[in-house]
């Protein structure tokens, strides 16, 4: 097994003591730097990393014990293993330097094998604790590294109660407004087009989409192939939750022929009640299942192109604010005719910050 080698300081106030000392250390593989005072010697730890320091007791100005006290009160030199070295041998002397923090003491003149062997043992406790704090600096990003993660994929909230409780209670949530925003013809446009043009240019719409739901107060729930399924008034407290999802919704279908390739889009908005929980073991995702969903998503498949289609429910939220123009009895797979209205936009422009 190789011999430990490390970055040493010498703080002596005693030349030939110094120059001795560094010769000996430098002969058996070591880099050496000498301080000649306690000042100095702080100093050169504050501007550079050392793994060991050798510590004369008796020094005028600072004297090695106040050295010793100031470098374990400092979080960042505490760590450096400390070894002192001085004529004084009394017992008294060695207690209150190991009191003090010191790794170690040598009597001078010391003993050459006993200062290599001393020196051994205390750089490999350093190589050691340098190890652990790695290791623990690895776990600690990997830590947050998967708690990023999970922040991506759930909500704020959801995370927080997941980790005080390691789950996530099912709940029911009344008056939730759903949104569905969805490329029209995006089958055929994939059928025609590459993946690396595909996948862009949808990432970056969904990106877009994700930005206007933070800014409008929506938590996203997911995203279906090209279908964006956002909410208002779930985990956010919302005034008028539909109006939200309308404000939203409008500036999705402005913004979408903007970016490549001029993307034309349905916005469906539904308000009631849903359920909302944690689904799955692995690749798990925070959802909302009911009525009220799948309404919400046949009210966006049978909305007219570029526009925000609502359901008479979701309407009556909003017809004080909002222009709209009826398209009447719509039949809707499983519910029978359902009345629906297309928006125009606001009633006045002051309305878009209410």
């Amino acid at each position: 097994m190789s011999e430990i080698v490390g970055k040493l300081l010498v703080v002596d106030d005693n030349e030939m003591n110094r120059d001795m000392l560094s010769r000996r250390l430098e002969r058996q593989g070591h880099t050496v730097q000498s301080a000649e005072n306690g000042r100095q010697a702080l100093e050169m730890m504050r501007a550079a990393p050392f793994d060991l320091v050798l510590l004369d007791i008796m020094m005028p100005e600072m004297n090695g014990y106040q050295v010793l006290e100031e470098l374990k009160t400092d979080p960042a030199l505490r760590h450096i293993p400390v070894i002192m070295i001085s004529a004084v041998d009394e017992i008294e002397s060695v207690v209150r330097c190991i009191e003090l923090g010191a790794d170690d003491y040598l009597p001078k003149p010391f003993n050459p094998v006993l200062l290599k062997a001393r020196l051994g043992a205390s750089l490999d406790k350093k190589r050691m604790r340098d190890q652990e704090q790695a290791y623990l600096t690895q776990i600690e990003a990997e830590k947050k590294r998967a708690d990023d993660l999970l922040h991506v994929i759930l909500p704020d909230a959801v995370v927080a109660e997941l980790k005080a409780n390691n789950q996530v209670k099912p709940r029911r949530f009344d008056n939730v407004a759903v949104m569905f925003c969805d490329i029209v013809e995006f089958t055929g446009y994939c059928d025609q087009h590459a993946p690396e043009e595909v996948i862009p240019h949808l990432q970056k719409l969904v990106e877009t989409f994700e930005e206007l739901a933070l800014t409008h107060h929506l938590q996203k729930i997911k995203t279906v192939g090209d279908a964006f399924m956002t909410t208002a008034g779930l985990l956010e407290p919302s005034a008028n939750p539909v109006l939200d999802c309308v404000k939203c919704g409008l500036e999705m279908v402005a913004v979408a022929p903007t970016l490549p390739p001029s993307w034309q889009v349905r916005v469906g908005i539904h308000v009631g009640p849903v359920m909302a929980g944690l689904v799955g073991r692995r690749q798990y995702l925070f959802d909302i299942i009911g009525d009220t969903v799948n309404t919400a998503a046949r009210v966006e498949a049978l909305g007219v192109p570029n526009s925000v289609n609502v359901s008479g429910a979701a309407w009556a939220w909003v017809k004080d604010v909002c222009r709209s123009e009826s398209r009447g009895l719509v039949p809707v797979k499983g519910k029978g005719a359902l009345e629906m209205f297309r928006l125009d936009g606001f009633r006045q422009a002051q309305a878009v910050a209410a």
